[in-house]
């Protein structure tokens, strides 16, 4: 089932959207390496603006989780960093 952005949530659109998309690339469904879909799709897909996206991309640059190249778009890094939200059994 695809997660969608929820409106009435107290978090943020793009707060949403970089979680959907980190979820995405933690279990896999964007592989290590892949391409993530364009800023026009990932908008029309999610029913946001282009900001909204953009700020999403951004975040989860921050986090390590993927690096844009320029005129080729957005990829999985190949090596995803430790999840924060994993405690290792703690």
């Amino acid at each position: 089932m695809e997660e969608k952005i929820n409106p009435a949530a107290a978090t943020y659109h793009y707060e949403q959207l970089a979680k959907i998309i980190e979820n995405k690339i933690r279990t896999g469904s964007l592989a290590a390496g892949s391409r993530l879909p364009g800023e026009l799709i990932l908008s029309q897909e999610y029913g946001v603006g282009s900001n909204t996206v953009r700020r999403a991309l951004d975040i989860l640059r921050e986090r390590g989780l993927i690096i844009t190249v320029r005129a080729r778009g957005s990829f999985v890094i190949e090596e995803l960093p430790h999840d924060e939200t994993d405690q290792g059994g703690r």
